[in-house]
Formats: structure tokens, sequence, C-alpha cells
């Protein structure tokens, strides 16, 4: 009972994690398009806030991945990592080790 509850709770920040790179790729879109300012405050605020949280997961995964230029798929990359290990996770949990 207890890694299930364990499982569960690494699946909720799993599910956080995502939803913030999710908000970063949208937020770094519309600063791309000019739609957001970054003279803004707050989406300044916002926009450092999303980069320190997800820049200790991002940067091994940029360091790793080859060149592709001005696409950066290190976002994606980092979902389906995460996912995979809540998959894992669950499996092992459903084991019972």
């Amino acid at each position: 009972m207890l890694l299930y509850t364990l499982v569960q709770m690494i699946d909720y920040l799993v599910n956080i994690v995502s939803m913030v790179v999710i908000v970063q790729f949208v937020l770094g879109l519309l600063i791309a398009f000019n739609v957001v300012n970054m003279q803004n405050n707050a989406v300044a605020a916002i926009w450092k806030a999303l980069n320190a949280i997800l820049e200790p997961l991002l940067a091994p995964i940029r360091r790793m991945m080859p060149d592709t230029g001005q696409i950066d798929f290190s976002p994606m990359v980092l979902i389906v990592l995460l996912n995979l290990l809540s998959i894992l996770l669950r499996g092992v949990a459903a084991s019972g080790y």
C-alpha cells in the first residue's frame, strides 16, 4: 500500500512537471511571435521562474541530443521520459515489489 501511494505521488509530480513544460512551451511561442512582451514585468518573472524550474531537467537532455538548429526537442523528450518513468513505476507497484 505504501509503494502504491509513493507511485501515485510521483505520478502527480510527473503530471505537474509535464504541465509546466507545456506552459513554458506556449509562453515561449507567445514571446517569439510578440503576442506577449518581455518588457512586462509579470511575463518576465513567469518566464524566469519557469526556466529556473525546468533548466536543471532540460540541460542534461540538451547535452545528449544532437543539434537540431532552431528547434528544441528537449521538452518533448522530457515529457516522454517522465511518462515512461510513471508507467514503469506503476508496473512495479502493481507487481507487488
